[in-house]
């Protein structure tokens, strides 16, 4: 068993090597479909909602992996040669000051307009309305993102500290993978709530 995890681990690291922006997309992508199962299962559905687990997935693969791995390569240029502690706090800093805010309002954007929005005859989107998407996220956004500022910061500690360039959009795609289930389950709560309202 733990040679095949050696060879299945090598395999990945090929890839990656040859591959980066396709192997983390495609990481990124399979990590949020099933983080989307998981939060689904938790939340209490006896049948998976593949739509909404595709989309999910759809979200990982086209918008989180790339912009994970744009987001590494410039933090490493920006800090070219920089080492140290400090230079690890100021990327934590930057990160949580820009991406981890245009992420959290990405994905309740994406969330609310895309994944909750309707197939008509399996071929036309039928939206949610914007402005009933904008009032939700205004409503949840920022009890989201000071929760992020509790959580975040320390796995990028980690990440900076720790972590390989070429490794970093893995490690952060599997932490994101749980606050995906936090984030999948405030949404699924917001919208019970709404329609008891």
């Amino acid at each position: 068993m733990s040679e095949v995890v050696a060879m299945a681990g090598q395999a990945y690291m090929r890839q990656l090597q040859a591959h980066p922006l396709r192997t983390k997309a495609i990481t990124s992508g399979v990590l949020a479909g099933c983080s989307d199962a998981v939060a689904q299962k938790i939340s209490g559905v006896t049948k998976l909602q593949l739509r909404r687990l595709l989309l999910i997935a759809l979200y990982g693969f086209a918008y989180a992996g790339p912009f994970g791995h744009f987001l590494h390569k410039l933090m490493d240029r920006f800090f070219k040669g920089k080492k140290g502690k400090e230079t690890t706090a100021k990327k934590v800093l930057l990160e949580q000051l820009t991406a981890s805010p245009w992420n959290n309002m990405m994905f309740m954007m994406y969330y609310g307009l895309v994944v909750e929005g309707k197939y008509i005859f399996h071929l036309k989107v039928h939206w949610r309305p914007f402005g009933q998407v904008k009032s939700k996220v205004k409503k949840d956004y920022a009890s989201v993102q000071l929760t992020a500022w509790k959580f975040w910061p320390i796995v990028s500690w980690v990440n900076y500290e720790h972590m390989p360039l070429q490794l970093r959009v893995l490690f952060h795609s599997l932490v994101a993978s749980c606050w995906a289930v936090f984030l999948n389950l405030k949404a699924a709560r917001s919208i019970v709530n709404t329609k008891k309202a």
